[in-house]
């Protein structure tokens, strides 16, 4: 899979996350926040083999204006 930088959130600083990158399998990579909120995890139903993430809604925007 390769990967391609969209964009990083202004509250990242330094760093690369949250993240988001565009594969060349015309899907998306989200590199964000783990979410250990007990009772936001209560309201999900996740697998044992996935994992949920918080990202901000300026990575998101940059999606919906590079579609």
């Amino acid at each position: 899979m390769q990967l391609t930088f969209i964009r990083k959130t202004v509250l990242s600083g330094d760093t690369n996350c949250p993240s988001l990158y565009r594969t060349d399998r015309n899907t998306f990579v989200v590199q964000g926040w783990r979410v250990t909120d007990p009772e936001a995890l209560r309201q999900l139903d996740i697998p044992a083999h996935e994992t949920v993430v918080e990202v901000p809604s300026d990575v998101l925007a940059e999606i919906a204006r590079s579609l």
